[in-house]
């Protein structure tokens, strides 16, 4: 379905009731489907909306405002659109540090984050040489085939889910393409990060070569501290597509830890 909000239009996969919905944030490279292997393994009375964020999937492709606060501001609009009342954000890698900048600001009905292998709120340094390479990871089939083998991922993908992790990447914008490494990798949110105050639980790959479970735990956990970091075994980065029965049963135990919360409210 399509929804206008923040002055473009989003496309959104939604599926599922419940009483709490899950709302999904891809990663740089990504779209809403990223999402169907890991939710597959969810009980079916579990509402899911996916988004394709600006700039990827069959989302709009405006020419500007690709920085967080942009795609922020259209999260929030998509929630007030769809009218959720009670949410939980789940964002992997830079979803992930745009899930901590939408809970910073404390909006009303979220309930918590799972963030999967997620872009820490503290900036890493990457010189010339690595942004490039960024820059120009997406630029053709084979150049999506190299990094997926030999930086998103540690594990084989299923050809299915290596040929939609191929056509994901390509039809990004290029603007977009160039925007994260750019631009919003680059922004350092620690002082926002520090302001979250629901629920968090981190998945991270044992094997992940972009942000592996070291650098979360300098770089995000001390200015999440009530965050709580778990590691799937043998995965690398690409943890939706590499490891989607982990990353549900993870999503899973959180909402059910979640229960006593929603019930004294």
């Amino acid at each position: 379905m399509k929804i206008k909000t923040n002055g473009i239009e989003l496309n959104v996969d939604r599926c599922g009731s419940g009483g709490t919905t899950l709302l999904y944030l891809h990663y740089w490279g990504g779209s809403a489907r990223t999402w169907r292997p890991v939710t597959a393994f969810l009980p079916d009375d579990y509402a899911h909306v996916a988004v394709d964020l600006r700039g990827w999937g069959d989302s709009a492709r405006p020419d500007a405002g690709y920085g967080l606060a942009d795609m922020a501001a259209d999260v929030r609009g998509m929630v007030d659109t769809l009218g959720l009342e009670r949410y939980v954000l789940v964002g992997h890698s830079m979803g992930g540090k745009l899930a901590q900048y939408v809970a910073a600001d404390r909006p009303a009905g979220l309930l918590g984050l799972v963030l999967v292998a997620p872009a820490p709120p503290q900036p890493l340094a990457l010189d010339a040489g690595q942004r490039d390479a960024m820059v120009h990871a997406y630029d053709d089939a084979a150049s999506v085939q190299a990094t997926l083998d030999h930086v998103l991922t540690a594990a084989p993908l299923t050809p299915a889910l290596r040929h939609q992790a191929v056509a994901d990447s390509l039809r990004g914008a290029p603007v977009a393409k160039r925007a994260w490494p750019n631009g919003a990798m680059a922004e350092d949110i620690t002082a926002r990060a520090r302001r979250i105050d629901v629920p968090v639980t981190v998945v991270s790959g044992e094997l992940d070569r972009v942000d592996p479970p070291a650098t979360l735990l300098t770089h995000l956990l001390p200015f999440i501290p009530h965050a709580v970091l778990e590691t799937v075994a043998g995965r690398g980065h690409l943890l939706p597509l590499e490891a989607p029965q982990a990353v549900a049963h993870a999503i899973r135990r959180f909402v059910n830890d979640l229960t006593p919360r929603l019930q004294s409210r």
